[in-house]
């Protein structure tokens, strides 16, 4: 039976009814615009980049002075044609008795500045360039989609601008490893340098080191990514809320290991050219140039000279720096990078 307050109802014209009655009998049709929308992408203040930089640059100086002795062998195999052919402990072994184990040292303070400021400004930019072209990407799909071109870009864009301070300390370094007599340090090194050739000087290996070092980044961040992306696939959001950290330091160490050599062998032709660059070997003119009689020079069994050691090297070096500049990170109170991986 209807109520009374039914019952007594008077019927209402459809004319003198109010014009959102029937918006209040039955909700709206969802439109797309009214749907909801994907997760924004989220803003990061100055203080997050400022904690984004010093997070890098520890990372970065600590790993990179650590293995100081194994970059200076590393290193003189490249550019001593007489050490060219030894395994990595034989040519350590050899410096060891010629210079003693301060020669292991050689190249400590231009390594430490110098990775100092470009690893702030490497990951500090990576994180900056990764959100900027998220953002242009438009939605969370698209970069989804995209997300390895991202990768590339980010890391790219980044090392571009961190290589600009990193590259006349990284020829300091150089010359200081090549050439025990040169200066007795970075300050008197670099001094040197300045004095000697100007900008031009301090700056001759800078289109090497882009060829060295963009490679690198890319290896570095890219795969990275990619096997921090396969390695959590298929795996619920509550299972990866949930992970253990035992489980997190694994994947962690496993993505950047593997990053490591990566990055290693994408960007070996290039280092070896730069330590002959900076040795003052090649031709005179373009760089371009001198580049390309380089590496003719070399051939390919040259331009890979000590890439063992140097997968060695960058592989403890890129675990170890995605670990500290977590914990860094952590520390500081700082936001997690942007995830666009595809689930």
């Amino acid at each position: 039976m209807a109520s009374s307050a039914d019952s007594n109802q008077v019927p209402v014209p459809p004319s003198a009814m109010p014009r959102n009655a029937s918006k209040r009998e039955a909700a709206p049709t969802p439109t797309p615009s009214s749907s909801p929308a994907a997760s924004p992408v989220p803003s990061f203040t100055p203080r997050d980049y400022a904690s984004f930089f010093l997070a890098g640059a520890l990372c970065a100086t600590l790993t990179h002075g650590a293995m100081t002795p194994i970059d200076v062998v590393k290193t003189r195999i490249q550019i001593d044609p007489a050490l060219a052919k030894h395994s990595l402990f034989n040519a350590g072994s050899k410096i060891v008795a010629a210079e003693g184990p301060k020669g292991l040292l050689t190249g400590f303070g231009p390594t430490a500045v110098g990775y100092f400021v470009q690893g702030g400004a490497k990951f500090a930019g990576y994180e900056y360039w990764k959100k900027s072209f998220v953002t242009l990407a438009g939605d969370q799909e698209t970069a989804v989609k995209y997300r390895t071109a991202i990768y590339l870009g980010g890391a790219s864009v980044a090392e571009f601008f961190a290589d600009i301070m990193l590259t006349p300390l990284e020829a300091t370094r150089i010359r200081l490893v090549s050439d025990r007599t040169y200066a007795t340090g970075l300050v008197t090194g670099f001094a040197r340098m300045a004095r000697e050739g100007g900008l031009a000087e301090l700056y001759a290996g800078f289109v090497p080191i882009l060829f060295k070092q963009i490679p690198y980044a890319i290896g570095q961040f890219t795969v990275n990514e990619l096997c921090h992306e396969i390695a959590v696939r298929g795996m619920t959001d509550e299972q990866k809320a949930n992970l253990t950290g035992m489980k997190k330091f694994t994947i962690s160490l496993g993505s950047g290991l593997t990053a490591g050599v990566a990055a290693a062998v994408l960007s070996h032709p290039a280092d070896t050219l730069l330590s002959q660059i900076n040795k003052g070997h090649g031709p005179v003119g373009p760089m371009l140039g001198r580049l390309w009689a380089l590496a003719k020079q070399a051939g390919p069994s040259g331009l890979f000279a000590g890439l063992g050691p140097r997968c060695i090297m960058t592989a403890g070096l890129v675990a170890g720096q995605f670990l500290i500049y977590d914990i860094c990170k952590t520390a500081m109170g700082a936001p997690k990078g942007i995830e666009i991986h595809k689930d």
